[in-house]
């Protein structure tokens, strides 16, 4: 099962089943992760930065196009409601304007 590392939660692994959004799986976690329009791609704060293993969240979806197009989401950029994982990890941060005041970040 493939894994999404997040780079400033301390790299804390976070298991993605077959057919799940990154979101959903961050949320299996227990995770708490900023998302304001209830994972429908009609906003962009649950965007992830990808540091590595871009190659393994398969092709934009449309809302994802749309935001890229529109320069609001840039190419090391994934909305994690709409992505999902393919086979083989992917390590991403959390992007500073979204983190959240309650959490705890590492460098």
């Amino acid at each position: 099962m493939p894994d999404l590392i997040v780079q400033n939660l301390y790299q804390r692994h976070v298991a993605v089943d077959q057919g799940q959004t990154l979101f959903k799986a961050i949320q299996a976690a227990g995770i708490d992760w900023m998302h304001a329009c209830g994972t429908k791609g009609r906003c962009t704060t649950c965007r992830i930065i990808v540091l590595d293993g871009m190659e393994h969240l398969g092709e934009l979806s449309p809302a994802e196009q749309r935001y890229r197009n529109n320069g609001r989401l840039k190419d090391n950029e994934r909305l994690t409601c709409q992505c999902m994982l393919s086979g083989g990890d992917v390590t991403g941060k959390v992007p500073e304007q979204t983190k959240l005041p309650h959490m705890s970040y590492s460098g």
